[in-house]
């Protein structure tokens, strides 16, 4: 596979997952200023701004839901942004179209085309769902028209990355925001995981539960611990057979952050949660420009790629 194939497979991967999270996290967001009348708005929303990576507001302004919509949601120059995802992610689609399923390429192009009247027309809630369910469509094509070959473990690789750093940044925003954050339930809801942490823990609702469900749950799909193991066995399955060279490899800059993860006690985990989690996205970062030295050509520089933070 071309390299330049294979980094456009990789970004529509994570592009489409940024949105879909991003997507989450502020539907929980604004879920909490809606129903808590005594949260305050411009620490949550500076809170969230700081943890999504984008450009802090000066301090003399007063920052609410509007801005982080803007800033977050509706900003289609900006690849950390829900529409700037989208945008993203079907340049990509395009570029790649060669070895994408019709099916595929329609559903991205589709939700393309239809971005800027549901940005006009939709609310909030109806935009983030939408948006959950276009991401729920893409993600569903690309399991059910891919080859189990290279072009699927690229994209795959690229979402389980991406899954990893906004759930860790999920964990963050409802540490640093203390009072002023989404309790644990609209946190487990928001993932998709409400239902399922329930059957795991026999419906037990405790804090430190919900937290190590969704950094440590082997089995549910959105947790970190199954989103890194799944990346590396991506890259595992892009080289099989092949040892893992030096620390700059990116299975060993995943497997170094998933191990820590795995194998430290629970209670240290949690007693410095915004720490753990900023480590897990400065590995995914790190594996991320790693990915890009060993399988995308160097010195190229291309303006429909990158990661923003």
């Amino acid at each position: 596979m071309l390299s330049r194939i294979a980094e456009s497979l990789f970004w529509i991967g994570r592009y489409v997952e940024r949105a879909d999270d991003t997507a989450r996290i502020l539907d929980a967001h604004l879920q909490l200023l809606l129903e808590d009348p005594w949260v305050e708005e411009d620490l949550a929303c500076r809170s969230l701004l700081a943890v999504m990576g984008a450009p802090a507001p000066p301090d003399g302004d007063e920052v609410g839901r509007q801005h982080v919509l803007t800033e977050l949601a509706f900003n289609r120059a900006s690849p950390g942004a829900i529409a700037g995802a989208l945008t993203a992610a079907r340049e990509n689609a395009r570029r790649a179209r060669e070895v994408l399923s019709s099916e595929l390429w329609e559903a991205l192009n589709t939700t393309w085309n239809a971005l800027p009247g549901r940005i006009a027309t939709s609310t909030p809630p109806d935009f983030f769902a939408w948006v959950r369910a276009r991401a729920a469509l893409v993600g569903g094509l690309v399991d059910a028209t891919t080859p189990r070959d290279s072009t699927h473990q690229f994209i795959v690789l690229g979402r389980s990355i991406e899954r990893a750093d906004m759930t860790a940044r999920l964990l963050a925003t409802r540490a640093l925001a203390g009072g002023a954050a989404p309790g644990w339930t609209t946190l487990l809801r928001s993932c998709g995981a409400h239902e399922a942490y329930l059957r795991t823990y026999r419906g037990r609702e405790a804090d430190r539960l919900a937290a190590e469900f969704l950094l440590l749950d082997p089995s549910f799909p959105r947790s970190v611990l199954y989103s890194l193991v799944r990346a590396e066995g991506c890259l595992g399955e892009l080289e099989p057979g092949v040892r893992r060279k030096d620390d700059d490899d990116p299975r060993t800059v995943i497997g170094r952050i998933r191990s820590a993860l795995e194998y430290r006690p629970m209670l240290k985990l949690l007693g410095n949660l915004p720490q753990e989690m900023e480590d897990v996205q400065r590995a995914c970062s790190e594996a991320s420009d790693a990915i890009k030295l060993r399988y995308f050509p160097s010195g190229v520089s291309d303006d429909w790629i990158g990661d923003p933070w």
